[in-house]
C-alpha cells in the first residue's frame, strides 16, 4: 500500500524544480517504496508464504510504483520514452497474464528474472533522479542502467510468455454460477 501512497508525491517531487534539491527528495521517498518491496516480501515468505490476494497486490503495486515514476522522469527528460515504453508495455502484458492464469485457477510466482527485472528498473530510477554530473562515454550511468533494466525486462516478459503460453492458447472454460 505504500508504494501506491507515495507515487504522487514522487512524481510531484520530481516536477518539483522549484524546490532545491527536488531529485534528491524523490530519490529518497522511491528508495524507501523500492525497499518496502523488498520487505513485503521477506515477511510474506516469513509468515504466512503469501497469498494470492497479496501476490496480485504486491505485484499491482510495483507496477503502479515504476510506472507512475518512469512518466514523471520522462516528464522532466531524465528518461527517454523508450525504455519507459518497453517497461510499461511489459508490465501490463504479464498483468494481463496473471488475469488469464489466474482465470484458470493458477498463479505466477515471481521468477529469478522477474525479481533481476525488478531490481534493475528500481535501481535505474533511482540513478535517474541523482543522474551523477559526467557522461559514461555516450551516456549517463542511470542511462546504461535503465539499458540493463529494459534487457531484464524483455528477458522476464519472454520468461513468463513461454512458461504460461500453453495457458494462454487453450479452450476458454464456462463458469457456472
Amino acid at each position: 500500500m505504500f508504494r501506491i501512497v507515495v507515487v504522487i508525491p514522487i512524481m510531484a517531487l520530481a516536477r518539483a524544480d522549484q524546490i532545491e534539491g527536488h531529485f534528491r527528495y524523490a530519490a529518497i521517498v522511491f528508495a524507501l517504496a523500492a525497499f518496502s518491496d523488498f520487505l513485503d516480501g521477506w515477511l510474506a515468505r516469513r509468515t504466512t508464504g503469501g497469498t494470492v490476494l497479496g501476490s496480485f497486490l504486491d505485484t499491482t503495486a510495483d507496477k503502479i510504483l515504476v510506472t507512475g515514476t518512469l512518466l514523471a522522469l520522462v516528464s522532466v527528460d531524465r528518461v527517454s520514452i523508450w525504455p519507459a515504453a518497453i517497461i510499461i508495455f511489459r508490465e501490463f502484458a504479464v498483468m494481463a497474464l496473471r488475469g488469464v492464469v489466474a482465470q484458470g485457477g493458477g498463479l505466477i510466482r515471481p521468477s529469478t528474472w522477474g525479481k533481476i527485472k525488478a531490481f534493475s528498473q528500481f535501481l535505474a530510477i533511482f540513478l535517474a533522479f541523482v543522474r551523477l554530473a559526467d557522461p559514461w562515454g555516450p551516456w549517463y550511468l542511470d542511462q546504461w542502467a535503465m539499458l540493463f533494466a529494459v534487457l531484464a525486462t524483455i528477458g522476464s516478459a519472454w520468461g513468463y510468455m513461454t512458461a504460461f503460453w500453453h495457458t494462454v492458447r487453450s479452450e476458454p472454460t464456462e463458469v457456472h454460477r
